[in-house]
């Protein structure tokens, strides 16, 4: 298996484990039990999957009257995009084993 067959899987992975994860949490905050702390869901975009957050968010209508998160959300993937954008153009040639 390459790197980059790696690197998809795991963004496949952490993707729809936030997708999960919105949809757990809008589901425990209709039963009023114990929540998902919104720090967890953050980590969870940050290290890759934004875009199944934002896409939990929209399609099970959770987080979408908090600023931070209808714009926080956003602004990582923006700059997860810009980070992969900026790698794929740079002229130092990476090396993976």
């Amino acid at each position: 298996m390459n790197a980059i067959t790696l690197i998809i899987i795991y963004l496949v992975t952490v993707n729809c484990t936030s997708f999960i994860f919105m949809g757990v949490d809008k589901h425990k905050a209709r039963k009023r039990t114990w929540r998902i702390p919104e720090s967890t869901l953050f980590v969870l975009a940050l290290i890759g999957g934004s875009l199944g957050s934002i896409a939990g968010m929209h399609l099970f209508r959770h987080k979408t009257r908090h600023w931070y998160f209808l714009y926080g959300m956003p602004a990582i993937l923006i700059v997860q995009i810009l980070l992969v954008l900026l790698l794929v153009t740079s002229p130092i040639e990476i090396l993976v084993m």
